[in-house]
């Protein structure tokens, strides 16, 4: 059977390390990596298009587990199989003491009554259940078993990865073509890699055809020329499922597009329902709402075109239909809007007891999975700009600037072409300034984990208000997204990482400390935590760090760097940036908050210089100053323009924002003994000892008892400065 098996059942990944693309899931140092690693699972869902991997990661899975495995088809399979499943998952555990893993392929396919049976040994644990479907399961699976599970999205190849797949397939000498002489031309590699689609197995599919059908020449060599790969894979395959979630998603897509007045995005959102089929008689219907709902009585004639466009339709019906199809969104796209209709509603909103609306998001459909997916998130609403209409983008991201719709200088249409023109140099100059980028896409999601969530909490709660507003202010700046995988370069008691690992509860968050009495200490505060959701604790300085790294997981590369005056204790800041650089990913960010001493509250500002001869104070002042100028001191001979030089040089761009603040602090005798005591619980030079330097042992006590006799608990404005970084490869210049 597996000789006859085709191509891509064969070259089906055996091992992590051959598994190509979803790096966001499977990537060093992320979750469901260190969960097939550790044979630790919970239950969990993939879920994404055909030909990603889906299938693929359950064996895996299977291939590593020592748990029992037990796969099952939903189109095939109904409550007896789920029984019998469940049957041996109990006798395995009586029996052994073993584990029982249920991968359900398709599962979107199970209907509720066998869907309920499968939620009460999922929640009691008799099985693990792994799930696979193209279907978004916020949609199509039962609720409960969703919020039981962490949710996987795994996303089409891109086209680096698809052109690994087929070097793969060439090279791979026992499953593969390796012991055939087979020689693909470029143009064909693009063919197959573009037609494919971000579909593996589509690509694969398409290569054996053409290797199997192509006869060698005289010297025993399989030539694949374009020729060939255009017979072996001919059409795109669309992603669109009528009842699913492309369906939803792409409407959504073409209504914003006709309200945000973009005819190009118009075009494109209707061409691609009709190429994968899409009835029209319902595209009619979406865009006959739309002449009420958004143009209105800003134009009542296109509530007229759209509905003769459609009577049209009926008469002509496909493929001339698409005329009337086209020019029907041209219209709506082009004419002016009001939704001033939007009236009704609220008298009805004050009939039904002002019930709350749904507000629409960027492009896709946000009715059920906003909160799992992030999808919809960002949509700037036209009418609530001036003229109704917002630099926004509605085209994919490869597409944004492609003209489809040129006005001619005609009628009504000719008023619009300047219109038209301005519109198109404002979207992409708003895309060239960064001032709209479409937000990024949650890619995992899973259920909360309340003891943990409490307890991180209950570590957070331990920070002051200031140290909270510094955190809050680096995870602004880092927009973690829930498969990331982050480094706290100075970790401290754990103020960044704990607020990290609740962030990033599919990737992956390791914590630096300087010294292993630091990281011990870390170490057993997470002791309570399960191993899964754990820091990785490591001990080393920033310059040491990809060494010790290299010790703990080979070839990690982290989206995002954070830390808390972490450059701070570093005497060579260029040495440490040129080693953290290698750390990050292309697409990585590092964000810092770093307290600059040089500018540090000075001490002699809190006493009242009239209590002191006037002699003594102005050498006090010196004394104290001469302490921020030394510029053989690493702690003190930096400041923001020098951080940046270190991070310029490696080549980051960077955003430098400068912050002086004032705390609340009060002066107690501890704080005073601290500042005055000739022994340091550090290695640097006490307050004393460095005005020691200048001032003899009988001034320095005259100024203790002036702190003590005006300061003693009073509280004080503290003053210190900021500085928060976010640099990163792609950053402006």
């Amino acid at each position: 059977m597996e000789k006859e098996a085709p191509l891509a059942a064969l070259m089906r990944p055996r091992t992590l390390d051959e598994f190509i693309g979803q790096d966001h899931i499977i990537g060093p140092g992320r979750l469901l990596r260190r969960a097939i690693q550790a044979d630790q699972f919970s239950s969990l869902i993939f879920f994404g298009p055909p030909g990603t991997g889906k299938t693929t990661l359950a064996l895996l899975i299977a291939n590593t587990t020592r748990a029992h495995f037990i796969a099952i088809n939903a189109v095939l399979c109904g409550v007896k199989d789920i029984r019998e499943a469940i049957s041996t998952a109990q006798s395995r555990k009586k029996e052994y003491n073993q584990r029982t893993i249920l991968f359900v392929d398709e599962v979107h396919r199970f209907n509720k009554s066998q869907q309920d049976a499968l939620l009460p040994w999922v929640e009691n644990g008799t099985v693990i259940l792994i799930g696979a479907t193209t279907e978004n399961p916020y949609f199509e699976v039962n609720k409960a078993l969703v919020s039981r599970s962490r949710i996987f999205q795994l996303k089409p190849l891109n086209e680096a990865d698809l052109r690994r797949v087929l070097e793969q397939a060439l090279t791979e000498t026992e499953r593969g073509y390796g012991k055939l002489s087979v020689r693909v031309e470029p143009d064909a590699i693009a063919h197959f890699v573009n037609v494919a689609n971000g579909d593996a197995r589509s690509l694969l599919n398409a290569l054996e055809l053409a290797v199997e059908t192509t006869l060698p020449d005289a010297d025993g060599v399989i030539h694949i020329t374009l020729a060939v790969a255009e017979e072996s894979i001919q059409q795109r395959a669309v992603l669109y499922d009528k009842e699913g979630d492309a369906h939803f998603d792409t409407i959504s897509a073409l209504i914003k597009s006709l309200r945000g007045s973009d005819p190009d995005a118009a075009l494109y959102w209707l061409a691609k329902m009709i190429y994968a089929g899409e009835d029209p008689r319902f595209i009619f219907r979406r865009m006959l709402i739309l002449a009420s709902e958004d143009v209105g009585l800003a134009d009542p004639n296109a509530v007229v075109v759209v509905n003769a466009c459609a009577n049209a339709f009926e008469w002509v019906g496909m493929p001339e239909g698409r005329y009337h199809l086209a020019q029907a969104a041209l219209y709506l796209a082009n004419a002016p809007k009001s939704n001033s209709v939007m009236g009704f509603f609220d008298a009805l909103a004050m009939v039904e007891k002002e019930r709350e609306a749904e507000i629409p998001n960027h492009l896709k459909d946000a009715n059920r999975d906003k909160k799992g997916l992030g999808h919809g998130a960002g949509y700037l609403y036209p009418h609530a700009y001036r003229d109704h209409w917002v630099a926004q983008q509605y085209l994919p991201r490869n597409l944004q600037g492609q003209v489809f719709y040129q006005p001619s200088t005609q009628g009504f249409e000719g008023e619009i072409k300047m219109q038209v023109q301005r519109r198109r140099e404002a979207q992409l100059e708003a895309v060239a300034e960064g001032v709209f980028v479409s937000p990024i896409e949650v890619l995992t999601t899973g259920p909360t984990h309340r003891t943990i969530d409490r307890w991180l909490q209950r570590t957070l709660s331990q920070g002051g208000e200031q140290l909270e507003k510094v955190r809050d202010r680096i995870f602004t700046l880092a927009q973690l997204q829930r498969h990331h995988v982050v480094l706290d370069l100075n970790a401290g008691s754990g103020l960044l990482t704990f607020e990290a690992l609740r962030q990033v509860p599919e990737g992956g968050v390791y914590a630096c400390r300087r010294t292993s009495a630091e990281a011990l200490a870390l170490q057993e505060q997470v002791a309570t935590l399960p191993e899964l959701q754990r820091p990785v604790v490591l001990t080393a300085t920033l310059t040491q760090l990809p060494d010790v790294l290299a010790t703990q997981i080979s070839d990690i590369r982290f989206d995002c760097m954070i830390g808390r005056n972490a450059f701070i204790h570093e005497p060579d800041k260029s040495a440490a940036a040129q080693r953290l650089v290698q750390l990050l990913q292309p697409s990585g960010v590092l964000v810092l908050a770093e307290t600059i001493p040089r500018y540090t509250q000075r001490l002699y500002r809190l006493l009242d210089s009239s209590k002191l001869n006037t002699d003594l104070y102005q050498r006090l002042v010196a004394a104290e100053e001469a302490i921020y100028r030394d510029k053989l001191d690493p702690m003190v001979n930096w400041d923001a323009w020098d951080l940046r030089q270190a991070l310029e040089s490696v080549g980051l761009g960077v955003d430098v924002d400068e912050n002086r603040t004032f705390t609340q602090m009060q002066i107690t005798p501890a704080l005073i003994d601290r500042w005055f005591t000739t022994t340091s619980a550090t290695n640097r030079p006490s307050y004393a000892a460095h005005l020691a330097k200048n001032l003899t042992k009988q001034e320095i006590r005259v100024i203790k008892e002036l702190f003590i006799r005006s300061l003693l608990y009073q509280t004080v404005d503290w003053e210190s400065v900021i500085v928060f970084v976010q640099a990163s490869f792609w950053s402006k210049q």
